[in-house]
């Protein structure tokens, strides 16, 4: 690896911790993983405010089925 690529790295790194900080402050909620993957998303062209439409989404639907979960669990056990 030359010193060139390894300064991009690390330059990039940086930037991600720090975008990772940004979100923590703001209570996102995005593992530093989630976070990278969207970045990049993002530096292909994917419109920032339809990726956070989605991702709302996502975690709307996912509530919804952990509650549906939770309810279903009270219900067979409720006959025991």
């Amino acid at each position: 690896m030359s010193l060139r690529e390894a300064d991009r790295i690390s330059s990039a790194q940086q930037t991600l911790d720090i975008l990772f900080e940004m979100s923590q402050l703001l209570n996102t909620q995005l593992d530093k993983e989630t976070l990278a993957t969207c970045v990049g998303m993002i530096e292909s062209g994917v419109n920032p405010e339809a990726l956070a439409a989605v991702i709302q989404e996502l975690r709307r639907e996912g509530a919804a089925l952990n509650a549906q979960a939770t309810a279903d669990g009270r219900e067979s056990g409720a006959g025991r």
